[in-house]
């Protein structure tokens, strides 16, 4: 993974099942059975981090599906990447945040 050791630590510290792929040239980190924010439903899936720019947003956080949860969200955002469907929503998080601060702050819209 192209992330400093301690960076990938501190994300294994809340997702510790992280495994690093590449496609397309682009390097994704697959959060395998992530805890999502209390009312979501399920509780738990699969998510997939696009630290870098696609589609126009500094990240991505992508989905394994589509869930419930007390926010109205603009799901916009539908892939397939490492032989899987993703889908995402619209949400922006500031460019320059560190792997787990990045995830946190999209997770945060879940609220």
């Amino acid at each position: 993974m192209p992330f400093s050791d301690d960076e990938v630590a501190e994300l294994k510290h809340f997702f510790p099942d992280v495994q690093g792929a590449k496609e397309g040239g682009i390097t994704y980190l697959l959060l395998q059975n992530a805890k999502l924010p209390q009312g979501c439903q399920p509780g738990s899936m699969d998510l997939l981090l696009c630290p870098n720019e696609r589609d126009g947003y500094p990240s991505r956080l992508y989905f394994a599906q589509k869930l419930q949860q007390p926010a109205s969200l603009n799901w916009n955002g539908n892939c397939r990447v490492l032989e899987r469907n993703w889908c995402a929503f619209s949400w922006k998080v500031e460019p320059g945040l560190r792997l787990a601060q990045m995830i946190q702050a999209h997770l945060r819209a879940l609220r």
